[in-house]
């Protein structure tokens, strides 16, 4: 009988196999039948042919085999035997004993087989009690409330560097691979953690404010950043309303400043085609009332950036070193929430020139501006955060504040032209119920060396003019009225006395 399978071909004779190197296929499309037929030639070849090889049986079997298996597994095609009466001679040619010690070996491959199964049902019901109370652990770590620590440093534990002493006990933390914490909790304690906890330990860097267990201070989660109050309290939460379109007589600067800032927010591609770096900062200079805040607010509107006003005043603290931290988390606080424009009006408070000073309080301003001079061009400087200064004493500035790189671009606001103050008298007064004969023209021949702010206060006055008599229209007399007022204060000086 010539069996045929895979890679060789055997010839089965009474007892006898002898090995082929003619390779042939034959395929059976019954998957049911070659399942049937591949179980039988095993029994068959184990109980009858199995003693002629002796050692060498063992290793011929399992390739007899193995093509049968495979292809009854896959339901496609099994190797079958030339002759189609196989099955038949097969059980004729065996002896009673013969059937008896084989259907003995199923018993006990069906014995072994049920208990290995029983094991494994055993073994994964242990495990499913595991994953369970492992699941419960975690949730009652993880329960509120947390021990609050921050990370020191983060160690790389490598047990392969440190060599190994003879006769010493093992420590299992020491053999460890992987990352390790050192962390300082709230209650001044320093802990090692060879395990880090929950949190990927890839994540965290040093000075992390992270939750920790109160017992076995492993972190559980990662905190947010920990910011001043009064520098959270300076974050612009409504978006300004202004536009360009309430600025009058500013068309130029309106122009450089969305050159400086909008821009590179914007339509950031257009700068790395040229290849050029755009602006850090712009200050803003000229005398009060010019429209140095009112251009700052409208730019923060022509842009989705996060937008934070800070005072110059404000960052001139009484403590060591508390303006300076005021600084720092200011730009923090705008890396985090880049793209940033970070507002600072009257910055002359702590940006004048450096001198010699014996008191405290100057050395203290002083540091506030170094600090300053760093975050705007050091080594953490952040491009996606825009600074806008403004100012009314550009002379007492210090020069490193000025220098390129850091306030490098220099907005001038001029006193209005008079075209330009008949235009700011236009912008304010567009919601007034002005009479037509109002001439804008010659209300801004009459306001010489007006600034906006001032301008602003000539339509107030007009329109309380009004109010007084019960009119219902704001006339040119009542403008002219409020200008003489305006003037006047402007050139009026008060003496107080004690």
């Amino acid at each position: 009988m010539k069996l045929k399978e895979g890679r060789r071909c055997y010839w089965a004779s009474k007892g006898s196999v002898t090995p082929n190197s003619r390779p042939s296929l034959f395929f059976c499309s019954n998957p049911l039948r070659s399942l049937s037929l591949s179980l039988s030639l095993s029994l068959y070849l184990r109980v009858k042919f199995r003693p002629s090889f002796g050692n060498q049986g063992d290793r011929l079997l399992p390739e007899l085999l193995r093509g049968f298996q495979d292809s009854a597994d896959r339901g496609m095609a099994t190797a079958m035997v030339e002759d189609s009466n196989f099955e038949d001679d097969q059980l004729a040619s065996m002896t009673t004993d013969d059937i008896v010690r084989a259907s003995r070996l199923l018993d006990n491959e069906i014995r072994i087989l049920k208990e290995e199964l029983q094991r494994t049902n055993l073994e994964l019901e242990s495990y499913k009690e595991k994953i369970k109370e492992n699941q419960e652990k975690i949730k009652l770590n993880k329960q509120l409330p947390y021990l609050v620590g921050n990370i020191v440093e983060i160690l790389e534990m490598n047990p392969e560097d440190e060599a190994e002493e003879d006769g010493a006990n093992i420590d299992l933390d020491s053999q460890r691979k992987g990352k390790c914490v050192v962390l300082k909790t709230s209650t001044r304690q320093t802990i090692f953690l060879p395990v880090v906890g929950l949190v990927d330990p890839d994540k965290l860097k040093p000075g992390d404010l992270v939750g920790v267990n109160k017992d076995s201070y492993l972190i559980l989660d990662t905190l947010p950043s920990e910011y001043d109050s009064r520098v959270k309290a300076m974050e612009v939460d409504e978006k300004p309303t202004e536009d360009y379109s309430d600025i009058g007589g500013l068309e130029k600067q309106i122009q450089e400043l969305v050159e400086a800032i909008v821009l590179p927010m914007t339509h950031k591609e257009r700068f790395q085609k040229l290849g050029i770096r755009p602006p850090k900062g712009v200050l803003l200079y000229g005398p009060p009332g010019t429209g140095k805040t009112l251009m700052a607010r409208a730019c923060a509107a022509q842009t989705n950036a996060t937008f934070l006003k800070l005072a110059g005043p404000q960052l001139v603290q009484m403590f060591i070193g508390d303006g300076a931290k005021l600084v720092r988390d200011a730009f923090q606080l705008a890396k985090e929430k880049s793209p940033c424009i970070i507002f600072i009006d009257e910055i002359d408070a702590i940006g004048t020139k450096r001198f010699d000073s014996e008191v405290s309080g100057d050395r203290e301003v002083q540091r506030t501006m170094l600090e300053l001079l760093n975050q705007l061009d050091g080594f953490s400087s952040d491009d996606r955060i825009k600074v806008i200064a403004a100012t009314n004493r550009a002379d007492i500035l210090d020069p490193a504040l000025m220098r390129s790189g850091r306030l490098d671009r220099k907005i001038e606001f001029p006193h209005p032209t008079e075209e330009a103050r008949a235009r700011i008298l236009q912008i304010h007064s567009r919601k007034m119920n002005v009479h037509p004969d109002v001439n804008f023209e010659e209300l801004a021949r009459s306001t010489d060396d007006f600034n906006g702010a001032q301008l602003k206060a000539v339509c107030v006055e007009a329109g309380m003019l009004a109010l007084r008599r019960d009119a219902t229209e704001v006339t040119h007399e009542d403008f002219n009225e409020g200008i003489i007022q305006v003037q006047a204060k402007k050139k009026a000086s008060l003496n107080y006395y004690a």
